[in-house]
């Protein structure tokens, strides 16, 4: 079964204030009518100039978030003014700052206003050419091991790979990497923030009822079709 990636599925109390939260700090469109064929939901996506494929889709989930999850986005920033900029605007928007151990590092963490963790980086020449949304982060132990099955299911390539780290991309594109991060405690940690991978059919548009796909490490896939 051929699949790709397709969008992020968020997990959130209230979609639509999520989705704006994002949509004004990314410079993203709302688009309601993309929301995963789930009732509530909210899709928010990238212009065309941005070059990014992917769209959050913040979907109804009843109870707050309760651990740190296993994905979360960086965003990029093209010097130390528009990093202070970005980080200055998503405060006003009602983000906070946020402690995961992080220590002393150039690039800030802050979380959304329902928690979740992201951050604001530091000029990177990696990610010049990705828009406002550099990277989706995994995380996971095994970063080397997980890169083939992920450039399976995405239809991404595996361009970077480091003892810490595998980095994917979308052969063609512009836009956002996928990290695979390494972290020791990736097992412990919440999933309200998951990849959706899409598989060409002839169902309608939306999420398959019951269609789940777990990576070789236990993060959940979600499963949709594009029609």
């Amino acid at each position: 079964m051929a699949t790709r990636l397709a969008h992020l599925v968020v997990d959130a109390r209230q979609p639509s204030l999520l989705a704006g939260f994002w949509s004004g700090l990314l410079g993203w469109e709302v688009v309601p009518e993309d929301g995963a064929d789930v009732e509530g939901a909210v899709a928010v996506r990238a212009p065309e100039p941005d070059g990014c494929q992917l769209s959050l889709v913040f979907v109804p989930a009843p109870g707050p978030k309760t651990a740190k999850n296993r994905v979360h986005l960086d965003l990029a920033s093209a010097g130390r003014e528009r990093q202070r900029s970005i980080v200055d605007d998503a405060v006003a928007r009602g983000a906070t700052t946020a402690d995961v151990g992080q220590g002393a590092v150039p690039w800030v963490v802050l979380a959304d206003p329902e928690g979740n963790e992201f951050c604001v980086l530091e000029p990177r020449e990696e990610y010049a050419d990705t828009g406002a949304l550099a990277a989706v982060v995994v995380d996971v132990r095994e970063p080397a091991a997980l890169g083939g099955f992920w450039s399976s299911v995405s239809g991404w390539d595996v361009v970077r790979r480091h003892p810490q780290f595998t980095s994917l991309r979308e052969p063609g594109c512009r836009g956002p990497w996928l990290e695979l991060l390494r972290n020791a405690d990736a097992e412990r940690t919440g999933t309200r923030w998951r990849l959706a991978v899409a598989v060409e059919g002839d169902a309608p548009a939306g999420e398959l009822p019951g269609a789940r796909l777990t990576d070789p490490e236990g993060n959940e896939i979600a499963v949709v079709t594009r029609g």
